[in-house]
């Protein structure tokens, strides 16, 4: 496990009221609070970052091949995947 290092954190009183009031009602410490909110926050930016670059990687290979797959052959997947069905991708085409 990495050394933690100290940073500081600057809070308005009514935001560190409502950190000490929710630290209080689940018996934790303000300091446990602001670390699982920073924690959850960054792991979700990092998520939301990844699906924008696969996105755009995708957005990339479909603009050079031209290769894509329609809406319907995309749901036609995802309704089988949905039933329970193990249901193969659809192939792209141009």
């Amino acid at each position: 496990m990495p050394t933690p290092s100290t940073t500081s954190l600057k809070l308005d009183a009514e935001l560190k009221d409502r950190v000490q009031r929710l630290a209080s009602s689940l018996r934790r410490s303000p300091h446990w609070v602001m670390r699982e909110a920073v924690e959850q926050y960054v792991g979700r930016e990092e998520k939301r970052e990844q699906l924008r670059q696969d996105a755009l990687a995708a957005w990339n290979h479909y603009q050079t091949t031209g290769l894509h797959a329609t809406a319907d052959e995309a749901d036609a997947w995802l309704a089988k995947l949905e039933a329970g069905e193990d249901a193969e991708a659809p192939e792209c085409h141009g």
